[in-house]
């Protein structure tokens, strides 16, 4: 037995304190003591472990991705690895022993190298050989607005087989406004891969998810992705790992993570700093490193608990946590098999959560097992497998599935409620139904409800007195993503401002509680004052100012109020260099009102196309939306004042008139300065509180709530607060 001690951020493995270890559980105190020891004593070279070592087995060949014995016997010989046992030649159409599952989630902050690491993962152990997947890059970003972003909105579920174990694999998102996510899948896994970036440290999305898992009981495997950066220091950020652990309660056993140094973009990984040395040495003299991502493999099949549940004799029942649009089979609900066993035509029956009554009666049609980017049929399912089922069409996400003989819904893991809301209308503007197929109030409110359903982390708010729909969610990215695919889907929409979700104190009827969000921020040196001097006006708390390598790195507690709208004022301020991320904190007392940072705007007051002949006149005013033959109504937002004050009325569709009098001088060209188009994240943070963001197939245009200019004047007048009405 080994037993690991911390030495100024670097772990020193010790054989002489085996004996010690193993009397105490709670080795933790070695590690907080072990900084009084003089590193003198303890050379850094010899003896040097990473890690909190477990005894782990030596490390082996990948295992094939196989269907039978003969498929796992050809891969073997056409090089796509060697099995190490028979047990790899596990068909993936069966159901296979409990003990033999492992059921892990990949878990980051965003850009931190999930994706990349299930990528490399799933093409060393087969699982993607025969596949066109095979040449793509993060393949298990399949939405098409996930490989325009570069981000993971969804999670996917996938799996491999590796020296006779299957291992289920879930990838989340890394973004803070996905993290509903996240807290969804928990209940599938047995444990979580967390993976840092060995450079930037844990983020605010880092605390979050990790809080989340320790909740559940789950130790978590650490993984410093990006450890063959110039910049990369791992000691430093194991420590500051450790440190974050204790922060948030972590238990002893939760604290003596397994940790692993990996570039999931070259594809290895080790446990021994002095290995990844070699292996980054390999790769600055132009070699490529021999490495291989099975150390990760086997620390996931030593350190992650196998499925706790039975299967004979039990009940079969799966608690759904995702569902999928098969074009064949209907919807399709994907979950881990909680207990019992299912098989391709067993009765079912779908219980609503919290109620446990019956929502319906079904029959399995399908069940479906993913295996890299394929769906694998099978015949039958245990406790412990994360499969897909077709059949009950009713079926919503935290439903239970079980058999006739189960009456009691499973309970569900709740996640954090939303904190900004945005209303969707009809779009009434005089262009209208130009573009668009989907018009209608009613197809803009069944579309919202499907979305609902399958998306956990969002709340749709139907009064049914008017055509409008309250959508809640965790963040402006969270809902532009949704707006985006619903304009892909023919629909044109008016949405309105995003706006803070206040609540009363349950105390206090009278104190108004809104949300405050965790901000990480690195930005170069020089632009540190002008962004501590913004955050404040919008009621920051600076809580911490540290240098990360050529950067500073911030952290405040900042009202969401203050958040919206910064993101562009963020992108000036700091000339496109700075990293801004942010995740929900709590609840907290109002902080007050702060000033309005952006000025009035420029407003249509005609009907038809914009001319470069006015134009030109209104543009020294300030900032031009609109070019020229753009189309306009009144009531449209074409620019922005340079001054504050009230918003200005123009027109730009005043023409030149034409005479037949010669004029005396000649006419000047025209040249306006080039307009960029919107997009949706510029324009949900720049939208004012009186204005609405019309969206169609091609379009995004800003407007006024209210169209008419007399009627807006009126209203104005008479406009009162949320807190205001919330105290009402």
């Amino acid at each position: 037995m080994q037993a690991s001690i911390r030495i100024s951020g670097r772990r020193v493995s010790r054989l002489a304190n085996a004996k010690l270890a193993a009397g105490k559980s709670g080795s933790r105190s070695l590690s907080l003591c072990a900084s009084a020891i003089s590193r003198a004593n303890y050379p850094t070279k010899a003896g040097l472990l990473s890690g909190r070592h477990l005894a782990l087995p030596p490390t082996r060949a990948f295992g094939c991705r196989s269907y039978s014995a003969s498929t796992a016997a050809a891969a073997s010989s056409t090089g796509a690895g060697p099995a190490s046992d028979a047990n790899s030649t596990v068909d993936l159409g069966d159901m296979i022993p409990m003990d033999r599952i492992r059921n892990i989630g990949i878990i980051a902050h965003v850009d931190h190298g999930k994706t990349t690491l299930v990528d490399c993962l799933l093409k060393q152990s087969g699982a993607l050989s025969g596949s066109s997947a095979m040449q793509e890059t993060r393949v298990m970003d399949s939405n098409a607005l996930e490989k325009e972003r570069g981000i993971t909105i969804l999670s996917k579920v996938t799996s491999l087989v590796y020296n006779g174990h299957r291992i289920n694999i879930v990838d989340t998102p890394g973004h803070a406004d996905f993290g509903g996510e996240v807290e969804r899948i928990l209940s599938m896994v047995d444990s979580v891969v967390l993976v840092v970036d060995a450079t930037e440290g844990p983020m605010a999305q880092t605390k979050f998810v990790l809080t989340k898992a320790l909740s559940r009981g789950l130790t978590p495997l650490v993984v410093l992705n990006k450890v063959d950066r110039p910049t990369s220091r791992p000691d430093e950020v194991d420590s500051e790992l450790l440190e974050l652990f204790m922060a948030l309660g972590a238990s002893d056993e939760q604290t003596t993570y397994e940790l692993m140094y990996a570039s999931a973009k070259e594809g290895w990984c080790s446990k021994d700093l002095d290995q990844v040395a070699t292996y980054v040495d390999a790769a600055s003299k132009g070699q490529k490193a021999s490495g291989t991502m099975s150390p990760l493999l086997d620390a996931i099949i030593a350190n992650v608990p196998p499925p706790k549940g039975e299967r004979a004799g039990a009940p079969f029942s799966m608690l759904v946590t995702q569902l999928e649009a098969n074009p064949y089979l209907g919807k399709c609900a994907l979950g881990r098999i909680t207990s019992g066993t299912v098989r391709v035509g067993d009765r079912i029956r779908v219980l609503e959560p919290g109620t446990s009554n019956v929502k319906e009666d079904g029959k399995v049609t399908k069940l479906f097992l993913r295996s890299g980017v394929q769906q694998i049929e099978m015949a039958q399912a245990g406790a412990g497998d994360v499969v897909a089922i077709s059949g009950v069409p009713s079926v919503s996400v935290n439903s239970t599935i079980a058999g006739p003989d189960v009456s009691q819904a499973l309970e569900f893991i709740p996640v954090d409620p939303p904190t900004i809301s945005v209303t969707f209308s009809v779009n009434d503007s005089p262009l209208a139904g130009r573009e668009g197929s989907q018009l209608t109030s009613g197809m803009i409110r069944d579309r919202l409800r499907r979305e609902a359903e399958i998306n956990v982390a969002l709340q749709v708010v139907d009064d049914g007195k008017s055509e409008a729909m309250e959508v809640r969610g965790r963040g402006e990215l969270q809902l532009s993503v949704l707006i985006e695919t619903m304009r892909r889907e023919g629909f044109e929409l008016s949405v309105t401002p995003p706006r803070v979700l206040f609540k009363k104190s349950p105390e206090n009827p009278r104190q108004i509680l809104e949300p405050f969000e965790e901000i990480t921020i690195d930005v170069d040196h020089e632009s540190s004052g002008v962004v501590i001097e913004k955050l404040t006006k919008r009621k920051g708390e600076l809580k911490n100012f540290s240098d990360l390598a050529d950067k500073a790195r911030m952290v405040f507690h900042i009202p969401t109020r203050g958040l919206l709208g910064y993101a562009s004022e963020f992108k000036n301020d700091t000339h496109g260099t700075g990293v801004m991320n942010h995740a929900f904190l709590r609840y907290d007392e109002y902080a007050g009102v702060f000033e309005k940072s952006r000025k009035a705007s420029m407003v249509c007051m005609s009907l038809g196309t914009a001319t470069s002949y006015a134009l030109n006149t209104i543009e020294p005013r300030g900032r031009l939306f609109v070019r020229n033959s753009d189309e306009v109504y009144p009531g449209m937002v074409v620019g922005e004042l340079s001054k504050d004050g009230n918003d200005l009325d123009v027109n730009p569709t005043k023409a030149k008139q034409l005479t037949n009098i010669r004029a005396a001088g000649k006419d000047e060209t025209i040249r306006l300065t080039p307009v960029k188009p919107w997009t949706l994240e510029e324009v949900i943070a720049y939208v004012n509180p009186d204005e609405a963001i019309e969206v169609t197939p091609t379009q995004i245009r800003l407007r006024k709530q209210i169209l008419d200019s007399t009627k807006r004047k009126q209203l104005s007048r008479r406009r009162v607060s949320d807190v205001d009405e919330l105290l009402e």
